[in-house]
This record gives structure tokens, sequence and C-alpha cells, in this order.
């Protein structure tokens, strides 16, 4: 509504208001799954934004199979909201008549002032799953007992027909009616082939991985709505940032956190439907991936956050679903361990939905462990390696000005959820020329570095694939190597998943030796799992075994002099290319 875009009858957005928009937003939840700090967030958020925001609480006594009241005092969630100023209501499920009449007014607030939550009272005629112990807990006797007296149809027709609303030959030609119903959509159901085996695949992406982005049309009401959206003023302002951002860039001067803004800026002026969440956004963040955008696009495309990255990321889940093309800034990609239940969820949807609902999503973020890092257990764990099991994702890193900028380009205009990861320690350090304007493959590793012909023909040339720090640490070793009379093909991961097995597979065909520096654990790592993918693959092309250059699997320390124990570095690849040359791995 903020950018005067709509939807058409195809749900894709559309540069028109609609007249008398009263549509809401309607979000379901049990009383025992109420009493988890996303509902405060929740709540918090939609008072802040004053959103048209429905919360439907069903209450039927249970958290799962346990008694709420064993495991909450409150159980009155309707009145949760009143810290937030949003109102709440209680009602009888057992009442059709009193439901229908609250909602009715809980809607009509919502669509005209606000927030507000419709909590609904009723009883649990079935357990929870199939594996629920309902059966073993004795309460036949309860159960019948409800059959008679909690049955809400049961009493809606005999209130009804003692008031003379209806006749009993009316309501059973009503039950005749909504029977047929019944009994032909399970009908279609049973007639209905099961999907192909093939779908499960065509489901893992909205886009090929192959998909060549440069292609993607803008919207064509971009211009009409940023002139409309952002003033004259702020337009100046943001144009005069981005040219300076582009002169740094022909330079050879930009940064990776300087390069990932510009991408942003570009493509949130050109589709307007491009949204942003951070932390400490407004001030830029870390290192000032967001810079600007909420001066230049407002809070609604541009949202500073509360410091929880699920509830930003449900957030940016849901704009997804809806159309839009939200940016998740997480400033340290650690953590982004508070919002695993909501990444898993950007990477089902698609599956999950039956390809309905596409789920554009790009979030972004500097990680991994560098040497000397000194930021401790908490701010180096390996979270590019906790997401590679999360179906539906495409991961990325880059540990250049140039991929960054490319990169982030392309998850903006991707239809599925991606993950940008950026070397925490090099978002300032590291400088360089972009391509300006064209955006990068999410699917291609990148060859920085070819051995020498004289090198693989004396069978002295290694394979070596790495990520993010490890790009630095490689290419400060290249020298010591060849001292040593070796060479290694250098190749950067820029795409963690899906992985361009094929440009590896080229390059072991020349070294037939492979070495990764790999900035995760032993155990569950990246190396661990394309080790795996080689050795099953690409078994047939080695000539030794893959010489995993990992984390231990031990809490990355503090202190420089402990933390080489656990993280290699470009002294620990050196060796392992001399051990790999010389036979001793």
């Amino acid at each position: 509504r903020a950018l005067g875009l709509s939807d058409d009858e195809n749900f894709n957005k559309d540069d028109k208001v609609l007249e008398n928009d009263d549509r809401i937003s309607i979000v379901f939840i049990g009383e025992g799954g109420s009493q988890n700090g996303r509902m405060a967030e929740v709540l918090n958020a939609a008072a802040k934004d004053n959103l048209p925001l429905l919360i439907i609480v069903i209450d039927n006594g249970r958290a799962i199979n346990t008694y709420t009241p064993d495991i909450a005092t409150n159980g009155n969630v309707y009145e949760a909201g009143k810290h937030y100023g949003v109102p709440g209501i209680l009602v009888d499920g057992h009442n059709p008549s009193d439901v229908a009449k609250a909602g009715k007014a809980v809607t009509d607030y919502v669509r005209t002032k606000g927030p507000a939550i419709l909590q609904v009272h009723t009883y649990r005629f079935s357990g929870h799953s199939p594996a629920d112990p309902e059966h073993e807990r004795g309460r036949k006797d309860e159960k019948a007992w409800a059959r008679l007296e909690q049955d809400p149809i049961k009493s809606f027709e005999e209130k009804y027909i003692g008031n003379g609303m209806f006749t009993e030959d009316e309501l059973k030609a009503a039950r005749k009616e909504v029977l047929a119903e019944v009994k032909a959509a399970v009908k279609f159901a049973d007639d209905s082939p099961l999907p192909p085996v093939s779908l499960a695949k065509e489901l893992e992406y909205p886009d090929a991985p192959d998909t060549d982005y440069n292609l993607r049309k803008a919207p064509e009401y971009a211009d009409a709505v940023n002139a409309r959206t952002i003033s004259p003023e702020k337009m100046s302002v943001i144009n005069g940032h981005i040219e300076a951002l582009r002169v740094k860039a022909t330079a050879g001067e930009i940064t990776i956190g300087d390069a990932i803004n510009l991408a942003i800026h570009e493509e949130m002026l050109r589709d307007p439907r491009t949204t942003i969440h951070a932390e400490d956004l407004q001030a830029g963040s870390s290192y000032d991936i967001p810079k600007l955008t909420q001066q230049t696009y407002g809070q609604i495309r541009a949202a500073d956050e509360i410091i929880d990255e699920g509830h930003f990321i449900g957030k940016a889940l849901g704009e997804g679903m809806n159309g839009y093309r939200p940016i998740v800034e997480l400033m340290n990609t650690n953590f982004g361990i508070y919002g695993m239940a909501e990444i898993s969820s950007a990477g089902n949807t698609f599956a999950t939905t039956g390809g309905q609902f596409k789920m554009p999503m790009t979030i972004i973020g500097a990680g991994g462990t560098a040497p000397n890092q000194n930021l401790g257990a908490e701010h180096s764990q390996p979270f590019h390696a906790y997401v590679m099991g999360i179906p539906g994702l495409k991961i990325c890193t880059a540990a250049s000005p140039a991929a960054a900028y490319g990169i982030t380009k392309s998850m903006i205009r991707d239809d599925g959820p991606c993950f940008l990861f950026a070397p925490v320690k090099m978002m300032k350090e590291a400088k360089g020329h972009i391509d300006m304007g064209k955006c990068a493959a999410l699917n291609k590793v990148a060859l920085l570095h070819e051995a020498s012909k004289e090198s693989v023909a004396a069978k002295n040339a290694v394979t070596v694939l790495t990520y993010l720090h490890g790009v630095k640490e490689a290419e400060a070793s290249i020298a010591a190597i060849q001292e040593e009379g070796f060479d290694i093909d250098l190749i950067e991961l820029r795409a963690l998943k899906p992985l361009d097995i094929d440009t590896i597979a080229t390059s072991l065909k020349r070294t037939n030796k492979l070495c990764i520096l790999d900035e995760s654990t032993k155990s569950g790592g990246v190396g661990a799992t394309i080790s795996a993918i080689v050795s099953e693959e690409l078994f047939d092309l080695l000539d030794a075994p893959v010489n995993r250059l990992c984390m231990d699997d031990a809490p990355v320390p503090y202190a420089s002099s402990m933390e080489k124990a656990v993280v290699k570095r470009g002294s620990d690849l050196i060796e392992g290319v001399f051990d790999l040359c010389t036979g001793k791995k």
C-alpha cells in the first residue's frame, strides 16, 4: 500500500492502488505455541507499524499433548497485547454464533484501526498427531461426553431448530448438500494421479542453477513508483552516493561491503518490490551493507529490526511469499543461528506449496573464520556449513568486491532463497574493481590461478579448493609453493551449493591431486561434503586421497596462540601441497 502497488489476477505486483483496499493478514497459532518469544516479537512489530494483522489463537487446552496450564501461566493469550496497545477478545468456540460475531467485530477493527487478537476456546477431539498417546490416557468417558456436549455443529442445530430458525428437514437438506461436496472432493483426490518422481527435483529451486540474471527485465513501473515514493532531494543524495561508489570501483578502491551496498541500491531502484531488513540498519550496520537504505526508501522498504534474526528473517519470508524481494543483512552470519527454523522454511516453501509460491529472499552477512580472527567461539562458527544441509538454498561466497557485487545482484533477482557469505575480516580490507551492472553466475566457481604446464607435466601440480579468507591465504602462499617446485590450480568456491563439479573435474584431469583449505569443521564441514562428492564422482581422476585442511572440531579460541591448533592457514596449505606432491599423503 505504501508503494501504491497491488496484485493482478495472477498475484503479480501491479502499478495501481486498489480502491477500498481492506485486505488483512491472519496468523493462526495455538495457545501453547503463543507462549514463546515470537509472539511478543510479532505483537511489537505489528504495533510499531500498525499492521492490519489478526492473530487467531486456537485454544484447545493443550500444548501438543501436555495440558497448557502445566507449562504456562498466561492462559488468557488475548490479553498478551495490552502492553503493545493491541486489543484482544476471548470467545467460546462451542458457540458458532458468538464466534461469527466476534470474528466480524475483530476483523472490522483490524481493517480500520490495526492489529488485534481473537482467542477461540474450543475442545480437541483427536490427538495432536498419529503418534499422540491420547488413547492411553483413559479418556473414553470424557470423549463420549464431548461428542454429546462439545460438538459445535450439534449445538448449533439444536439451538436454531429450538428457536424456529430452521426446520429439521432444512438442516437434513443442508447436511446432504455438504456431504455430497465432501464425497466429491474425496473422489477427486482418490482419482487424481500421484505426482511423478521427477517433480521432487524440479521443485528444488524456482530458478534453474544456470539462470542468466542479466536477462531478467525490471518492472515497467519502477520509475513511476520511485518518483512517487522517493523525494527529489533523497534521489539526488542516493544518486550521488551511487556515483561515488562507482568512482571507487573504477579506481579499484571499492571494498566488499561497499560493493554489496552498491548492488543493493542499484537493485532497489531497479525493482521497487525489493526490501531490506537489518539490525542497526540506519547506521549502516557493521560493514555499510545497508547504508542509506532507510534514508532513501523509508521504514517500510528498509526496516530497522529488533535484535532477533529469526524474527526478521520470518518477516522477509512472508514478504517473499507475497511477491516482494526481501534482503536480510545479518551483520555477522553467526547470528543467523537464531533464525534456523525460518531459513529452513524458506528453503522448503517452493516445494511444500507445489511450486505455487516462489520464495525470493537474499540473506547476506560477513562470516567465516580467518587466522588471528580474535572473535572467539561464538562469532567464529562455520554457519555456512550449518546451512548446507537445508534443501532449496543456493549458497555462495565472495572473497572480492567483484564477486560480492555480481553475486548480490543475481541473488536479489533469483526467485528462490539465496545466502551470500562474505569474509568477516576482509570486508573493508579487500579492494578491487567490479564489472559494473553485471550479474554473476550462482553456480560457478572461479579459477584464480592456473598451475604451469611444466608443473602439471612433472606431476607437481595440485588443485586447491578454498573460499572466504582461504582465498587470501592461498594467494599469499603461491610464491612459496612455486619456490618448492610445485604449483596449484587455485579455485575459489564462489558457489557452495549447487556445486560446480564440472570445473573441479576439469582441473583434476590436469593435476590428479586435490587439497581443500576449509573454513569449517572436520565433522560435517563444507570440505567433508565436497570431498565425499569428489570421491564418489571423480575417484578415477585422483592419484591420492583428498587432503582436507579443515578446522578442528574444537571451539575456536580467542587467543591467537591457541587458535593455531584449530584454524588452518597458508602455512598449512604449503605443507599440504608438499605432502601431496611428494607422496606423503
